[in-house]
């Protein structure tokens, strides 16, 4: 089923690689795609798919829009920032 979950700190080509990196690492997960403008993921899977996509996604620091606030936000800010500078390695290697 095709699943589309909005995320936060999502900013440009590099989050975006590292976001279809992370969630194709679960063999349930097909073709992610990182709508960066909308700041929203879709994929193929099913509901634990998704479940664990959120995770996977808040690990990364991109959590589903208004999951977190306070000082879990900015931990997630954080992250995003690590999360895209792989990212962007990723793509210029």
């Amino acid at each position: 089923m095709a699943i589309e979950i909005e995320v936060e700190n999502i900013k440009c080509g590099g989050c975006a690689n590292s976001i279809s990196k992370g969630l194709m690492e679960d063999a349930r997960i097909k073709s992610v795609e990182v709508d960066i403008e909308n700041s929203r993921v879709s994929f193929e899977g099913d509901d634990a798919a998704r479940h664990d996509a959120i995770k996977k996604l808040l690990k990364m620091g991109y959590p589903e829009k208004g999951s977190v606030e306070g000082i879990k936000a900015a931990t997630a800010k954080a992250k995003s920032f690590a999360s895209c500078a792989m990212g962007r390695m990723a793509e210029d290697g």
